[in-house]
């Protein structure tokens, strides 16, 4: 996935937004693999599970930019593509801002449970419809310091 996107973005800067809390660590693996020197690492933090297992629907953001994305190239860097609902939010958020471009890498994908369509460029896998744990992905903030991914059972 690096490759690809150091392919795709071979001139100026490229910010890669991470999504409190659960992105974190996949970002940091995902932006050693790049050979650019321009790229930028952001946070936001983005809500819609409180401590369930399903989303609530409601989205808020808990932590903005610091920084203008205006005529830059973004990418989003999320822990796991689900509902869809919070990416649909957070991408038509960020566009608002202008950036020259927007995207969104995923580590995992669950196209089954989506309600919102949500166009991600970059996924690293494909799941079922289970709820995981694990490699910065949490539940009620435990589990993110495993270093699997692993389906939380009941």
């Amino acid at each position: 996935m690096g490759e690809q996107i150091d392919t795709d973005y071979p001139d100026g800067p490229l910010y890669l937004i991470s999504i409190l809390k659960g992105s974190f660590i996949f970002l940091a693996d995902l932006i050693r693999t790049f050979q650019r020197h321009s790229a930028r690492v952001e946070f936001m933090g983005i809500s819609s599970y409180g401590g369930g297992k399903t989303t609530s629907g409601q989205v808020k953001v808990t932590r903005d930019l610091d920084l203008s994305i205006e005529g830059q190239h973004v990418l989003i860097v999320e822990d796991i593509v689900d509902s869809g609902i919070t990416l649909s939010y957070l991408t038509r958020v960020l566009a608002q801002r202008r950036p020259r471009s927007l995207e969104i890498a995923t580590l995992l994908d669950k196209p089954e449970r989506r309600i919102q369509q949500v166009d991600v460029k970059y996924v690293g896998f494909a799941i079922p419809d289970e709820f995981v744990v694990g490699y910065g992905l949490d539940y009620a903030e435990d589990y993110r310091n495993l270093k699997d991914i692993c389906v939380l059972s009941e």
